[in-house]
Parts: structure tokens; sequence; C-alpha cells
């Protein structure tokens, strides 16, 4: 995939959407009503391509998320056991801490779900080079999986070593959330494209005036070492499967930043995060906290997430967001394939589960359930189909994706290669490291290089 096609895709999607102004068995829930002829068509088309057998049949479906993503995926099942009786769902929602080790496990066995939830990251490549995903081109040929209204490069996106494996459910952009009632109470202006110096006299200023620290991805290099590298002029940390960068002294920009924190006081420190679950929006030190000295005043995320973070937000408390901060933010911010579905290669019941696929991919009565939680749906009828039964917090991530991000980005990374996954949980130990105190930045960069290099194999 060409990467100025692949932000085009993402901008006209989003256009598109504008112009129009826990494991168990799910029982049967309670179906919406289709409100038009497009919802008919969705619905009638989502019939048509579930499998014809009536024999009883239990789909897994898995995904990771926080409560809301978990309560509308949950009830969009139901109604698709409404509609098709004979079919079950044993739902498996995770945290993201835990969702890859399952996953990974499922697939060692070949047991993995029939559908599951997959993000744009080095463990979509992996899956599929081990042969877990189902390929879903025939489905598509013999049109039993509708892509008619996906842009092709956001299609292509999905697409490795020749085989279409994942379909992309939304765009999203990264997002950092933060207290809006805080920072206005202390006479702070958050702008968007901060740069690194700007972000730490923010950090700074609202440290000393109140005593609330920051998080910064903790738990989650994959994201930020990238975004951060991509601010200091590299496109790619990855080239022909190994580093891209010659020497140790290329990651210290990003180390340092929580080697500056550490020391000056205002970010939080590793022993904070050692009862929380992270990745979690329930259990970001934005929203749980007991004193400032475990408060952070933001959190770095994705913009699908402010309905989730504002659900769960302590009362009074109202959060807004902006870009995350960089060296050079228009070369850091991009567009992103929000999440992907996939079905699993080795499903008893491979037509049901890409009928299920389908439906939630074209169905406009599941989407006005989902309301672009994983992002501005990726298929533009039903973007304009849901436009207007969109939450205010939902309009202001397409405003914010258009009016902010857009003309400020540039081309997503290419998903790493598949140790990639190894090479960021190498990073995140080594930032636990320094917010414990126990390495410096040039140190922690010079172990990264090192324990790098040795799992790309180089």
């Amino acid at each position: 995939m060409k990467s100025k096609e692949m932000k085009t895709a993402a901008i006209s999607v989003l256009l598109a959407g504008s112009l129009l102004a826990g494991c168990g068995s799910v029982a049967a829930g309670t179906s919406t009503t289709a409100g038009s002829t497009a919802a008919q068509t969705a619905n009638a088309s989502t019939t048509a391509a579930a499998s014809g057998s009536e024999k009883a049949m239990t789909l897994t479906v898995a995904w990771w998320g926080n409560q809301v993503r978990t309560d509308r995926t949950t009830e969009i099942l139901n109604m698709y056991s409404e509609k098709h009786p004979n079919v079950s769902f044993d739902v498996q929602p995770s945290s993201w801490s835990d969702y890859f080790t399952k996953i990974s496990t499922a697939v060692a066995s070949q047991n993995e779900p029939d559908v599951l939830q997959l993000g744009y990251n080095s463990y979509l490549p992996q899956y599929a080079s081990n042969g877990a995903l189902l390929d879903l081109q025939p489905y598509v040929d013999s049109g039993a999986l509708d892509v008619s209204s996906i842009d092709q490069s956001i299609l292509d996106s999905g697409t490795i070593d020749g085989k279409l494996v994942a379909i992309c459910a939304g765009v999203n952009v990264p997002a950092m959330m933060y207290n809006k009632t805080l920072t206005d109470s202390l006479g702070i202006t958050i702008k968007d494209q901060m740069t690194i110096d700007e972000f730490e006299e923010v950090c700074r200023q609202i440290y000393e005036k109140s005593g609330v620290r920051t998080d910064l991805a903790y738990g989650n290099s994959e994201s930020m070492m990238q975004y951060i590298m991509r601010g200091e002029g590299m496109e790619n940390m990855f080239a022909d499967g190994k580093l891209s960068a010659d020497d140790s002294s290329a990651f210290v920009p990003f180390f340092k930043i929580y080697e500056d924190g550490l020391k000056e006081g205002w970010m939080l420190d590793a022993a904070t995060y050692a009862e929380l679950t992270l990745n979690s929006v329930e259990q970001s030190p934005l929203i749980y906290f007991s004193s400032p000295e475990t408060e952070s005043w933001c959190a770095c995320n994705w913009s699908n997430q402010l309905t989730a973070f504002k659900k769960s937000a302590p009362e009074g408390m109202d959060i807004a967001y902006t870009t995350w901060p960089a060296s050079d933010p228009k070369k850091a911010d991009y567009l992103h394939p929000s999440q992907y579905f996939s079905c699993g290669a080795h499903s008893k019941n491979p037509d049901e589960a890409v009928a299920v696929l389908n439906y939630i991919i074209n169905d406009v009565d599941a989407n006005k359930v989902l309301l672009a939680e994983r992002g501005i749906p990726a298929a533009s009828t039903v973007a304009n189909a849901i436009s207007s039964d969109l939450s205010e917090e939902n309009q202001a991530e397409i405003k914010f994706i258009q009016d902010v991000v857009t003309p400020n980005s540039s081309t997503i990374t290419p998903i790493g290669p598949t140790q990639s996954s190894e090479v960021f949980k190498a990073a995140d130990t080594l930032v636990e490291q320094v917010l414990y105190g126990q390495t410096s930045a040039e140190d922690a960069s010079a172990q990264f290089f090192m324990q790098a290099s040795s799992i790309l194999g180089g």
C-alpha cells in the first residue's frame, strides 16, 4: 500500500462521515429497528451473507477494550443471535495487557477465536504468517463479505503476504486526553502540536501548582516510542527487519523524557503503576487515583476513547484532548487504522464467522449501537448512515481528526517485523527501570539498542 494512498483514504472516510452533518454465552437481546432504506439494505445483505445452515453453533468472539466497548459489542452480538437463533456467542473481552497473551496461546494451539479484534501492530503479520488468520478474499469474491464501500487503500492495509486477513473497522488518531477542569483552574492553556520542550514545561507548571504528575503512555512503548522517534526524524524504526538506527544514541530522546520527569518530580514513578491494569481507561492515573501524587493530568490514548474516558471520569472532571508531544509534531502525527477484525483460520464454522464479520462492518443498526467507539467506520456508507446518531464526543473526534491532525500529519509507519512486539516489551522494561531510578536515559538507550538488535537477529 502506498503511503500517500493510505492517508488519502483515511481522510476520505472521515469526510464522508462528516458531510451528513468476563467470558460467557451471549443471550438474545433487543434488536433496534431499521429506520432507513440504507439500514434495510445493510440488514438484508447481512442476512444473505449468513450461513444457510440451521445447525446450532457457538462462535467465539474476542476483543480488548474498556467497559463501553464490551457493553456495545455484546449488545450487537445479542442482536445477531436474535436474527439467527441457531447462533450463540462465547464472548471473550480482555484488557490490553492480557489480550495478546491469550490470543498467542490460542494461536499456538490452533484454537484461535472465530472472530477476533486485532490492531495495526506486529501481531497482525505474526498471526498471518503462522497461518492463524482466514483468507477473506474468497468471501469478498463470492459477495459474502461486502467491502464495496471501504476504500481500496484502507482495505489493502489488512493484506499480508498477498492474503486479505483483516478488515479495518475504523479510523482514529493518537490523542492525549487531559483534565481540562484542572488545567483551566490553574490558568494553563493546552495547545495542539506541543513540542517535547513545550510539553515538559506544561508538566512542570502543573506539578508546581497542584502536585499532579504526568503519565506518558507507561507500558505502551510500541505506540509512544515510534511516535517520539518519528518526531526525531526516524520515519521507521526498522529497515529490512533490523533497527534502522546506526547506534544507541538515536533512542536517547525517548528515554530522556522519562528521566527528566522523574528527576524533576513531575512524572509518575514506576511504583504508581504496580497495582494498575496498564492501558486500561478505568485504571488510567487520569481517572483512577487516591492523591495528587498518584494522579496524572493526562493520558496518551486514541481519539475514539474520549467517550470511555468521559464516562469513567470522576464527577466534575471535564476531559478534552490534544495531540501527543513530539520534537516535530507534523512528522510524528498520523492517521491510524484503529482496529481490524479477522476470522480464525481453524474455525469450525468459517462461513458463519465471516457472516458475523460482515455484520459488524456493514450492518447499520449494529453500528448505531457501536457508534464509532472503535473509530470512524471504514465503510463509508455506514459512516454516512450513522453520522446523525453520533455523540458529541464522536463529532468532536471527527473535527479533531479533520481540523487538527489531518493538515499536520505524515504517512503512518509500516507495521514492524514479527519480532518488534518483543522489541517494544524490552523498551517497556527499560522505561520501568528509568522510572524506578535504576538506570539513566543514556544507559537505557544502550541496553535497548543491544537487546533489540539481538531480538531482531542483528
